[in-house]
């Protein structure tokens, strides 16, 4: 009888085994191997948090520049070696992305605590969900095991990127071509609630585009001229830049957006306001997430023609109307973003020091 509770045994240890080198992340993937990695990112975030509030910002979107090259693998935190050409000079990254330095040393008191366990790319996962939880935004259960890239691409960074430049079509191509969903870009796009951005991103905007406020336009000008400067920064969200929130929305539905992207969610030009509408039409049956034009009225508020030409924009203005509805979408976009290609089982390996391969 010992000796079949001790098979037994054996058998349930070596499925908990199998189940966490499955290929299938889960929440509780380090419960046995390092249970305190969570607590040590979070603690880590905080600190950083603490020292500079523009650093979660920063690490939000160093995951999410992560999964959209080729999956959620942290090679984004690769350097330059003599096998490739990484992604932090791509031109989206260079002078733009920051706190590499915050996640080394995060991993460096992970590896203290679990040498070889825990994965660069889901020290990014964690640390993004624990900025937005400190600026007053929603939490998510993140899911954990992936794996960290073997190597990393300048040319997949340049052309897998959302630009600053893009207009609405080229926004949903780009997610859509990450399997998420029109709904999941705009309420994604909200990330930009928080942080800065450079003068050079968003100098044609205030100066040749018609969708904005003037006198946003003009205050902009003062320090972002036509020529020069381009390292200024300005604040994403001009409301509330530290915390976040849904005044990303209500930034928009006043002509208020810092980036031609941004402003586009509630304008684009006709032409391609009805190619909009035609990917959200054809991809809408199978994603749910609005039942119709009937949804699209009812969140325009009665102003049916401009949503109905523009599906982005109808869901624009639910979420600055309502702000639970905003983050509890940011919470479920964020869950299937950090689940893209994630290199899980054998592949890939668990990285030493996030910057470069084993």
């Amino acid at each position: 009888m010992a000796a079949h509770k001790t098979t037994l045994c054996l058998i349930l240890l070596a499925a908990c085994l199998a189940a966490a080198t499955d290929g299938k992340l889960s929440p509780e993937y380090y419960s046995t191997t390092c249970p305190g990695a969570p607590a040590i990112v979070q603690a880590g975030v905080v600190a950083a948090l603490k020292n500079e509030t523009r650093m979660g910002a920063s690490l939000l979107r160093l995951h999410f520049h992560d999964c959209f090259v080729n999956g959620c693998d942290a090679s984004i935190l690769l350097d330059d070696n003599a096998t490739f050409v990484g992604e932090k000079t791509a031109s989206p990254n260079n002078k733009s992305i920051r706190g590499y330095e915050v996640i080394d040393k995060i991993k460096g008191q992970v590896e203290k605590e679990c040498p070889g366990v825990v994965s660069c790319a889901d020290i990014l996962a964690l640390a993004a969900r624990d900025s937005v939880v400190y600026l007053g935004g929603p939490s998510w259960e993140v899911s954990l095991g992936r794996r960290d890239s073997l190597n990393a691409s300048k040319e997949a960074a340049e052309v897998s990127l959302p630009e600053p430049t893009f207009n609405l079509s080229d926004l949903a191509v780009n997610f859509w071509a990450q399997g998420l969903s029109f709904r999941d870009m705009v309420a994604l796009s909200g990330a930009h609630t928080i942080g800065m951005a450079r003068c050079t991103t968003f100098r044609d905007h205030i100066y040749n585009d018609s969708d904005i406020e003037p006198s946003f336009a003009r205050s902009l000008q003062q320090f972002c001229p036509p020529r020069g400067h381009d390292d200024v920064l300005a604040p994403l969200d001009l409301r509330t830049p530290a915390q976040f929130d849904n005044s990303y929305y209500v930034n928009l539905v006043n002509y208020k957006g810092l980036l031609h992207s941004d402003q586009e969610l509630f304008h684009g030009d006709s032409a391609d306001r009805s190619l909009a509408r035609t990917l959200y039409e054809s991809n809408r049956p199978s994603e749910g997430f609005l039942n119709g034009d009937d949804d699209l009225e009812e969140m325009g508020g009665g102003t049916i023609k401009p949503f109905m030409d523009n599906p982005a924009a109808a869901i624009v203005r639910n979420y600055a109307d309502e702000p639970a509805v905003f983050l509890e979408d940011f919470a479920k976009g964020m869950i299937k973003m950090g689940e893209i290609k994630p290199l899980t089982g054998s592949a890939g390996e668990i990285r030493k020091f996030c910057g470069k391969v084993n």
